[in-house]
């Protein structure tokens, strides 16, 4: 940039002033995103390894694998498995799959990945865990995996926090 006299020029303290407003985040960073029936739900990024957009015809169907899975996807070589995140929690209305892309948003705890498929990414968000409330009026079909439930008015409506590991972990992918 050319500087002439009628350019304005900001000195350090008007620099500082401005970082300073944009204040500090609190809490900890959030993916929020919603499942087909509308709900919205949000993992902790630090749980998350990758969130992507696949075609439906990447992904690759499992014969006699567990209806809860959709099939698995190569991620620059690695094969990952694909879940219904709607239907593994029990959500009323189906995830379509007859679309251009499907959001998935990749999980992993030690030597775990799971791709778990949804309707929509939301956005990512601070959020003050000792703002977590407990859970109401939550199907038994989710209550093992979500840790709280924040109701706070920067969340717009009750926002349920799941548990990347107790998916990963959990027994319904056997069946």
């Amino acid at each position: 940039m050319v500087w002439n006299d009628d350019t304005p020029r900001r000195n350090s303290e008007d620099i500082t002033s401005d970082i300073e407003s944009i204040g500090t985040p609190e809490g900890e960073l959030h993916l929020r995103f919603f499942l087909p029936s509308g709900i919205e739900l949000a993992l902790p990024a630090t749980g998350i390894r990758e969130v992507m957009n696949q075609a439906p015809d990447r992904i690759t169907p499992i014969p006699n694998a567990s209806s809860l899975l959709l099939g698995t996807i190569n991620i620059r070589g690695q094969v990952i498995w694909v879940a219904d995140l709607g239907q593994f929690l029990g959500d009323p209305v189906a995830l379509s799959t007859q679309r251009a892309e499907i959001p998935i948003i990749a999980v992993e705890d030690q030597d775990m990945i799971l791709g778990l498929a949804i309707n929509q990414i939301g956005e990512m968000a601070w959020l003050d865990g000792d703002q977590l409330g407990p859970t109401l009026g939550v199907p038994d079909s989710m209550t093992t995996f979500i840790l709280g439930e924040w109701n706070a008015p920067y969340v717009n409506q009750s926002l349920r926090l799941l548990d990347p590991v107790r998916i990963l972990r959990s027994a319904r992918w056997a069946s």
